[in-house]
């Protein structure tokens, strides 16, 4: 396992490096969940301690407050250079939207102004293939327009390890180095590294957050998975989907996809 681990984390310390050499400027997002704090710990990995560009927190106001509480402990104890970027409210959303979607488009709208805002041409993301069906047509380094839409069957080849750097007027990168990682992977992960993660994804009273989104529309679901071996013994045996506290993916089929392509993450 460590000998796979170690080939998973030179990967994605390679695709770090590859985008930070090549596209400026860059930003990361950075929800606090599991994915997106296991990479924060390949960034200091890769860039020696430090994180040499900003994090994002698309911020509705609605996260968890252990989320929140988990947020300003690591940035005061790793110094990092942390942006709450608050997002537009719900209100402004497209009304046609199933109710949940459109609370999630929220942090879509929410990353579309920093873009415009700040002009980043990469944004570095924790997603992974396994997560969900669409998710699977990614690119490690995925071009976008600058509102974020995106054609999975418009898309460059990516052949022995040769990415897409360039970016065209008007468009940016979208860059994934977990993208080749598993829910299990970045678990392995975070136990031997020994990385801080939420409380909320240890069960408590027979219950226990799996995937972390805002409180009005993710849900705990049944589990007894206590520690980093519980988590890891359950996620083995399971064939539920990661998924499955998410409101919006249980609206409509295309709920997800209708997302993907105006720029969520």
């Amino acid at each position: 396992m460590d000998t796979y681990l170690d080939q998973l984390e030179a990967q994605s310390i390679y695709i770090l490096r590859e985008a930070y050499s090549g596209i400026h400027p860059l930003a990361m997002l950075w929800s606090m969940g599991k994915d997106s704090t296991a990479l924060l710990w390949l960034v200091r990995k890769a860039f020696y301690g430090r994180v040499p560009f900003p994090l994002v927190l698309l911020d509705t106001g609605m996260e968890l407050p252990e989320v929140y509480e988990f947020r300003d402990r690591l940035a005061r104890e790793w110094s990092l250079p942390v942006i709450n970027e608050p997002c537009p409210p719900e209100a402004d959303m497209d009304p046609t939207l199933p109710p949940a979607t459109r609370a999630a488009m929220r942090k879509t709208e929410g990353l579309k102004n920093i873009l415009r805002r700040e002009g980043y041409k990469g944004i570095i993301s924790g997603i992974r293939r396994d997560e969900q069906a669409l998710r699977a047509k990614e690119r490690i380094f995925s071009p976008r327009t600058l509102d974020g839409s995106w054609d999975f069957r418009d898309q460059p080849a990516e052949f022995w390890d040769h990415y897409t750097l360039r970016v065209p007027e008007g468009t940016h990168i979208r860059v994934h180095p977990l993208l080749h990682w598993t829910e299990l992977d970045v678990w392995h992960y975070t136990r031997r590294e020994n990385i801080p993660c939420v409380p909320l994804y240890f069960a408590r009273n027979g219950h226990r957050y799996r995937s972390l989104g805002e409180k009005n529309i993710t849900f705990p679901i049944d589990s007894e998975a206590s520690s980093l071996d519980d988590i890891i013994t359950e996620l083995e045996q399971t064939r539920a989907s990661e998924r499955a506290g998410r409101a919006m993916d249980h609206e409509s089929e295309d709920s997800f996809e209708i997302l993907r392509t105006r720029g969520y993450m």
